[in-house]
């Protein structure tokens, strides 16, 4: 079954025409031609999983628990001031492809302070973290490949594995010894990828175990340190770091410049000769354009601030402990985090819309998670432990999720 099926769409023939709406030609198309979206909809609506769009304001009155500004730096006046001044010096955009005129000094300088910090041999910057997934996961299979994807994986890593024309095996979610079990018996290349920190309920992968894994069968370990940069390792240099596995010759990480660096972007990091052929035969990297210098910029100044600031990192974590110690006390099931992600199951699609939009009315923005995006199909509120809330924002956050919770 795929990592993150959705709900079915219908089958049926098309409803008929609403009123108000002609079944016959109208200019150069026809009014049928997407009335299959409709009966989507209406299976979305019956499901509870309608999304919206809601744009936020520059200056929001809302506590913010919901984005992945885990240092609180994406407005940090060096990451602006840094983000501004490449934008000026640069440009807005980066013009073209990395092959053609998109790669610029910045650019190069980001990746040998990025692969530096997090103790790799080199690293590839690209436009996003999914980006980078598919650049990773594509660039290093084939046809007659074996990746073992774990089944709490990103969507990026799971679309990767789908582009890849390798034979994908589904693992269950944190298990080593299900790893082990695949590889096992499997003759040629094969690639083993997983989140470090799952993005649903915060937990981490056993990255060591893993790897030990991979290598009783000579397998790559292909490791999205997206939740972990910035929050786990001494001084935020990440997962990998804090299970020393960095730098490995048969480990590749990628990372988001979006989350703990107050940014947007992605990389790839890994053994020079890795970077290098991605570099050749990424597609997601080849025919995309580069990331825009500004956003260059911002995360070269972000990652400069958290080698000045290592504190950032083991603060997050802090809050992240206090926020699930207290609600808990409160009688809420959350799920213990091993980075800044905190998960609160909530007992239905419904009911976790509801209380994100009483939270919401309160003053307070948090996450909500709801089939397909979960694997697990439990809805639940996703809040973010943010280095730079006070304690007083820690109080006012607990109370209002407590006072809004669903209740039966």
């Amino acid at each position: 079954m795929p990592q993150d099926s959705a709900p079915p769409l219908p089958r049926e023939a098309p409803p008929a025409p609403r009123a108000g709406h002609s079944s016959a030609p109208s200019g150069k198309g026809y009014h049928t031609a997407f009335d299959w979206i409709d009966a989507a909809r209406a299976e979305r609506q019956r499901a509870g999983l309608v999304r919206t769009l809601r744009p936020r304001p520059a200056d929001s009155p809302l506590l913010d628990l919901a984005s992945n500004d885990y240092l609180g730096l994406a407005r940090h006046p060096e990451v602006t001031h840094g983000a501004a001044e490449a934008a000026h010096r640069w440009g807005a955009g980066a013009t073209g492809s990395r092959l053609v005129t998109g790669s610029t000094e910045l650019h190069a300088l980001l990746e040998a302070e990025l692969a530096a910090f997090c103790g790799f041999e080199a690293a590839l910057v690209l436009s996003s973290g999914y980006a980078a997934n598919l650049a990773a996961v594509t660039a290093l299979t084939a046809p007659g490949t074996l990746v073992v994807s774990d089944a709490g994986n990103h969507a990026s890593l799971i679309d990767g594995c789908r582009l890849s024309r390798a034979r994908t095996e589904v693992a269950p979610h944190a298990d080593p010894e299900a790893v082990r079990a695949a590889l096992t018996g499997h003759d040629g290349r094969a690639l083993a990828v997983t989140d470090s920190v799952f993005s649903v309920d915060g937990d981490a992968a056993p990255l060591p175990a893993l790897a030990e894994a991979c290598r009783t069968r000579g397998a790559a370990l292909l490791v999205d340190d997206a939740h972990g940069l910035g929050v786990l390792g001494d001084g935020g240099r990440g997962a990998l770091s804090a299970a020393g596995l960095a730098g490995d010759g048969d480990v590749v990480a990628t990372v988001t410049l979006s989350k703990s660096l107050g940014s947007q972007g992605g990389a790839v990091l890994g053994p020079a000769r890795v970077i290098e052929h991605l570099v050749n035969t990424a597609r997601s990297f080849i025919f995309d354009t580069g990331l825009a210098p500004a956003a260059a910029g911002g995360a070269l100044a972000a990652l400069r601030l958290l080698r000045r600031e290592p504190q950032r990192a083991a603060r997050a974590g802090q809050v992240a402990r206090e926020l699930h110690d207290r609600l808990t006390a409160a009688g809420l099931a959350a799920v213990r985090p091993d980075a800044a992600v905190v998960s609160v199951r909530a007992p239905s699609p419904e009911a976790a819309v509801g209380w994100a939009a009483d939270c919401r009315a309160a003053g307070l923005a948090v996450g909500c998670f709801r089939p397909p995006s979960v694997p697990d199909g439990i809805s639940r509120l996703r809040l973010t432990a943010r280095a730079d809330l006070t304690n007083a924002q820690i109080d006012r956050a607990v109370g209002t999720i407590v006072a809004t919770a669903p209740t039966g």
